[in-house]
């Protein structure tokens, strides 16, 4: 899915490092868009409010981290 309606403002982390490997998200009327910084016209991924909610819990939890 290709999102760039008019108004959505996409945005990397503050902590970026400006590497390669950034995504960018953008906060839409109906969830959180997410795509790859280097394709800013390629697809991106649509979580609903509630999808996005648990994946911020989870990486605040540390549940990604490498062991």
């Amino acid at each position: 899915m290709n999102v760039e309606p008019s108004g959505v403002r996409w945005f990397k982390s503050a902590r970026s490092t400006g590497a390669k490997e950034c995504v960018e998200i953008a906060f839409l009327s109906g969830g959180v868009g997410v795509r790859d910084s280097k394709n800013p016209t390629g697809p991106a991924l649509i979580f609903a409010p509630a999808e996005w909610d648990r994946f911020t819990d989870a990486l605040a939890a540390g549940r990604f981290d490498a062991h």
